[in-house]
């Protein structure tokens, strides 16, 4: 099992954007990073996905999710270096445990889960699923969105992460996620 991937210390707040597909969580990631002047980290599995649907019309296997999950946490650690004071994640390596359980029968790589247990993030935003849907050549759940969020959920809740729920329109969201945040920060500095 490879258990030499890193994640890259920081001062920086991780925060992660999470749910399933569709669910807004780039747009999101992209206005908070805009609204606290820092970095937002895309999601490596939607360019590295695309690339292979582009050149040979394959979707994900289970090989590429290690792949993913590197390429990921690789990107984090790059931005995180001159973050300023949050880093917006438009993912993690818990939405790969979230896809490859839903996916492949339940399986979860043991690297992926030693990651998954490993790396540590302040808090998740986990969006619903109560905007319209939007086909791509990646996504293939339209008609399976609730028992997704759910599943997502499920998760969180097992590892006892903190999480807030975002429902509503992008202006809705953000301002449940700003509050959100300050109350993170003046968690931080109370314990400092």
């Amino acid at each position: 099992m490879e258990t030499n991937l890193q994640q890259q210390k920081s001062d920086c707040l991780r925060i992660v954007l999470y749910g399933p597909e569709s669910s807004g969580k780039t747009t999101l990631a992209k206005a908070l990073a805009k609204q606290f002047q820092t970095h937002w980290v895309p999601e490596f599995a939607r360019n590295y996905l695309q690339e292979k649907w582009d050149q040979k019309k394959e979707v994900c296997s289970l090989e590429d999710l290690k792949i993913i999950a590197i390429g990921q946490i690789n990107h984090e650690n790059y931005l995180i270096e001159d973050a300023n004071e949050f880093l917006f994640c438009d993912t993690n390596v818990l939405v790969t445990k979230a896809w490859s359980e839903t996916h492949f029968n339940g399986y979860c790589a043991p690297e992926i889960q030693y990651w998954v247990d490993t790396f540590k993030y302040d808090h998740y935003f986990l969006t619903d699923i109560d905007i319209p849907w939007e086909a791509d050549d990646l996504r293939d759940r339209p008609n399976n969105r609730r028992q997704m969020l759910d599943y997502f959920e499920n998760i969180l809740k097992n590892k006892k992460a903190s999480y807030t729920l975002l429902k509503g329109n992008l202006n809705v969201r953000l301002k449940k996620a700003e509050k959100t945040i300050e109350i993170l920060k003046n968690d931080i500095r109370t314990r400092l």
